[in-house]
């Protein structure tokens, strides 16, 4: 965050226009513009997109929606608020994606829905999972620059889903969005956001309409609206956005570099020649993880677990195993990586890293 963001938030101030207005309208055209998207309805945080998103399939009520338990928790709780189950599959151990293998091994006839994750940007190869015949909700909220085969992550399955949080890529503070190739869900989408008003008031006094603060309200929904002091940071964040993915990159090929040599540690998978990454986070696999993870502390190196496996959480009440997710949840470790390290806090974490206990 710099001077881009205050000159957009003083623009917005001076306008008067602090409420969802035209920096929200310019953001969400921009955004469309970078990455190739036909849409984009902008939201409040990428929860509500993905509760907006589960809604949008309007499946029969409670339906079976597959999502991978190596997530947030927005996934499962998108899928419990709009009246379904969530039906927790396991990840790829070295992509920590989900693959059409793992996503058949929990498919039932009451299967209704897929819930996909590009797990720190890295590209779910999504057409083996398309070709199971389900809708696809496709959470790009890691892949703000992600690739896959030249399409753009997010506007590859029925309805796409960003974020646009504190520490997300592209950060706004808080915000969201959703996209679809279906125009018509967009356009539901839309009309959903608002409370489900079709017209706001101002709408349509600029119409013929004699009474325009009778409401035309199209379904029972939560306000899902962004201010435009949200969009103003936004907009600001995606037109320095390059610079910010170059900077996480640079930081990327130093970790893959300076760890190549560690027997000991497992190293994230890159993206294919034809795929891009967004390089959110940096997992790395290594033993004695909780310990380590304490070390790195204690030198002034906060780390994280992105995630603790949700079907592991009692809230949810599943007997399931999941071994890949389970053994992430007992070794994996994300190391920082965001665009104000600097190269000498870089090389820290690394010497760092190096010298923690090296055996399984």
């Amino acid at each position: 965050m710099g001077s881009e963001e205050l000159a957009e938030i003083q623009d917005c101030l001076e306008r008067q226009w602090p409420g969802p207005g035209p920096k929200s309208a310019t953001f969400e055209a921009e955004f469309c513009q970078y990455r190739g998207l036909p849409n984009l309805v902008v939201v409040n945080s990428g929860s509500s997109a993905l509760y907006l998103a589960t809604t949008l399939l309007a499946l029969p009520p409670g339906s079976d929606i597959i999502v991978p338990s190596f997530t947030w928790v927005s996934c499962a709780h998108s899928i419990l608020l709009a009246g379904h189950r969530p039906v927790f599959c396991d990840v790829d151990l070295d992509t920590q994606n989900v693959t059409a293998d793992t996503i058949a091994e929990v498919m039932t006839p009451a299967t209704r829905a897929i819930m996909v994750v590009h797990y720190a940007g890295l590209p779910v190869q999504l057409q083996p999972v398309i070709a199971l015949g389900l809708p696809i909700i496709e959470d790009a909220a890691h892949a703000v620059a992600s690739m896959l085969a030249g399409r753009p992550c997010g506007g590859i399955g029925d309805i796409g889903v960003f974020s646009y949080d504190a520490v997300k890529n592209l950060a706004m503070g808080e915000g969201g969005a959703v996209t679809s190739r279906h125009q018509a869900l967009a356009d539901r989408a839309r009309l959903l956001r608002y409370c489900g008003v079709v017209k706001s008031g101002f709408d349509a006094a600029n119409t013929a309409h004699p009474r325009w603060w009778e409401h035309e309200i199209c379904a029972v929904f939560p306000k899902l609206l962004v201010s435009d002091l949200n969009a103003a940071v936004g907009l600001a964040q995606l037109r320095k956005l390059d610079a910010l993915q170059a900077r996480r990159k640079r930081i990327w090929d130093i970790y893959q570099k300076e760890f190549a040599d560690l027997d000991w540690l497992r190293r994230p998978s890159e993206a294919g020649p034809a795929d891009r990454h967004s390089y959110f986070t940096y997992l790395v696999r290594i033993p004695n993880r909780d310990r380590s993870a304490r070390t790195l502390y204690q030198q002034g190196i906060y780390t994280t677990l992105r995630y603790h496996p949700l079907h592991l959480n009692p809230i949810f009440d599943t007997k399931v195993s999941l071994p890949n997710t389970e053994r992430l949840g007992a070794d994996a470790l994300n190391l920082p990586l965001h665009p104000r390290l600097t190269d000498d806090e870089v090389a820290t974490i690394v010497a760092a890293v190096r010298t923690l206990p090296a055996s399984w």
